[in-house]
């Protein structure tokens, strides 16, 4: 037997085994679809009345000003024809060859082909121009209410990076050459990529982000020393060892954010803010809260005020003595503790010294980017998922935070998972971002309903416990903390609350980078800078312009802001005492409870 005839040989085995584990995957992918639950349709887009006011707009436009749609119309159809004939002429030339403009650069087209070979060179330049065209069209819409043109315009970019070419293997050269490459092994591990993720997710396209066999929480991610040393049906909380012979006398209460876990704050050592405020001196306590399950149906936004924000401060007050504690509020916990200031103002309680505010929105006058999904449509959707589940279950908000960043979330991860069959990178930040948690059904329509669509907070008439909270209320010194790039708290949105609060001493700080990046930003890293501007008279406009940009990160800022509002030294404090046992190290139980499992 010939080198050809072996070769060939083993090349026809391989394939024989490929067809069989295609076989067996393909089995599992229709039972791992059979497990899907039904989502409401509005979950899944826009009813068809967006679309039917998007053509009622655009026949208005066309009736009123049909010269500049037709100028439209010649300008896609010259460029698409331009693009054909140039890529005829390279042919006819008998070149095998893109035209010498290649067309605009895009962080998708990597591969050299997508320039360099005309059919690629072809269908990207033929695609970039009919994405361009469908925006200029929404674009001169005039005739049509602003927020809904913004939705419009959401939903059709979501379209246009869905039908990119690099999302399927006909037109995605570094697909096609991974698959030559490995004889059509990079498929069939895709493929075990992608069941693996529905089986994983109940029937749920949710694509991995990171390799979760890679990390294990306590191990080497959220290793930071401490205890838990409360525990009730909302939360754990962490009393974290000191590291230094002495502290500052009033404690830090830290609230993280429900959506996701506490550890964002200690994924590793070298920039766990966790660990970075306790070798500052100062006694930490920072609240885990459960994942919940359908039990948790009817719980509110005022079991998080009282078994949540209001027994922590209790807690941490008994444990270390103290009258007072300085509170700390990342996100939605940001937003729920401006609540619960409010509350506490109208009750006479003065237990919190300080707040500070991490990317917290307390106004929510302008919706943002989440704009397409706080309408009314989406929202039915949001509450028919509720009354069939009890809760939100978790991979509707990835999802949706998610498609705010398409490309890099979810179609460029699941290229390379389902096309190209690589292992999702080990890294931690992503592995966090995927540990997300379901949201109980009644307190995310309170937060949807009256904070979200109608900003009732800010207007001074959102009501708790019997009492009309507002954003004015809240007096005690304060520094809110914004990011430069937030897409989910804007840092404008943050400050205009900010303005709003009645505080006489408020401080405000633009880190730069994004929602995470921008907290997250140790002083060792040197990587970020902040902005600081003690006037808050004017627009946030106003303020950047007058800003004092300082390099690095705003950390110490901070801790020289809180360090005026702490106290003298007192000796440390290990975790507990006697009312209050150390029941498991830290990170505790809660956070080991994934949505996945908690939605079987």
């Amino acid at each position: 037997m010939t080198t050809n005839e072996v070769a060939a040989g083993e090349s026809r085995a391989r394939l024989e085994e490929n067809l069989e584990r295609v076989e067996e995957l393909s089995k599992r992918l229709v039972s791992a679809l059979t497990r899907r639950h039904p989502t409401p349709q509005a979950l899944n887009g826009p009813d068809h009345a967006l679309y039917t006011k998007a053509a009622q707009a655009y026949m208005q436009e066309w009736m009123t000003n049909p010269a500049k749609l037709i100028e439209q119309q010649v300008s896609f159809w010259g460029k698409t024809v331009t693009t054909f004939v140039e890529a005829q002429q390279q042919l006819a030339r008998g070149k095998l060859t893109a035209p010498e403009n290649p067309g605009p650069s895009d962080k998708r087209f990597k591969n050299p082909l997508w320039d360099s070979h005309p059919y690629f060179n072809y269908v990207k330049q033929q695609y970039l121009i009919n994405a361009n065209a469908i925006r200029d069209a929404i674009d001169a819409i005039e005739d049509m209410d602003e927020k809904e043109k913004r939705r419009l315009r959401y939903f059709s970019q979501q379209i246009v990076d869905m039908f990119a070419p690099t999302n399927f293997l006909a037109t995605n050269p570094d697909a096609l050459m991974k698959a030559v490459e490995t004889e059509g092994e990079s498929l069939v591990r895709g493929l075990e990529n992608l069941v693996g993720d529905l089986e994983a997710n109940n029937g749920e396209l949710v694509v991995r982000l990171a390799d979760d066999s890679a990390f294990e929480i306590g191990e080497n991610i959220a290793t930071a020393q401490g205890e838990v040393i409360y525990r009730n049906r909302m939360m754990e909380i962490i009393q974290y060892s000191p590291t230094t012979e002495q502290v500052y006398e009033t404690p830090i209460v830290l609230f993280p954010p429900w959506i996701n876990k506490f550890y964002i704050l200690d994924l590793k050592p070298q920039n766990s803010l966790i660990r970075w405020v306790v070798d500052q001196g100062y006694t930490l306590f920072v609240v885990s809260w459960i994942n919940p399950d359908c039990k948790y149906r009817d719980v509110g936004l005022e079991e998080y005020v009282d078994e949540g924000f209001l027994k922590a401060i209790e807690v941490a007050k008994d444990i270390c003595g103290t009258d007072k504690v300085n509170a700390v509020g990342y996100c939605i916990a940001g937003t729920t503790l401006s609540l619960t200031l409010s509350l506490m103002k109208k009750r006479g309680d003065k237990s919190v010294k300080s707040a500070t505010f991490f990317t917290a929105l307390t106004d929510f006058s302008d919706q943002g980017e989440f704009t397409p999904f706080l309408q009314d449509d989406f929202a039915d959707g949001i509450e028919q998922e509720i009354d069939q589940e009890g809760i939100l279950p978790s991979f509707i908000m990835a999802r949706t935070f998610s498609f705010l960043r398409s490309n890099d979330l979810i179609y460029g991860p699941a290229i390379r998972s389902y096309m190209m069959g690589e292992t999702p990178p080990a890294f931690d930040l992503l592995y966090w971002n995927g540990d997300g948690a379901n949201l109980p059904g009644r307190m995310f329509s309170q937060y949807l309903r009256g904070l979200c669509q109608r900003n009732e907070f800010a207007e001074g008439t959102f009501e708790l416990f019997g009492e009309k909270l507002s954003v004015k209320d809240v007096d005690v010194p304060l520094m809110s903390i914004a990011a430069e790039t937030d897409h989910i708290a804007a840092a404008r949105d943050v400050y205009r609350g900010v303005q709003m609060m009645g505080s006489r001493s408020k401080h405000f700080v633009m880190g730069q980078s994004g929602h995470i990046a921008g907290i997250v930003n140790p002083p060792s890293k040197g990587k970020y800078g902040h902005f600081v501007n003690d006037d808050l008279s004017g627009d946030f406009d106003a303020w950047k312009e007058t800003a004092e940009f300082q390099e690095g990160s705003w950390w110490p800022h901070w801790e020289g802001w809180l360090r005026k509002r702490s106290g003298k030294k007192v000796p440390a404090r290990e975790p507990g005492d006697s009312a209050y046992a150390p029941l498991a190290p830290a990170p505790g139980t809660y956070v080991k409870l994934k949505a996945a499992q908690q939605n079987q």
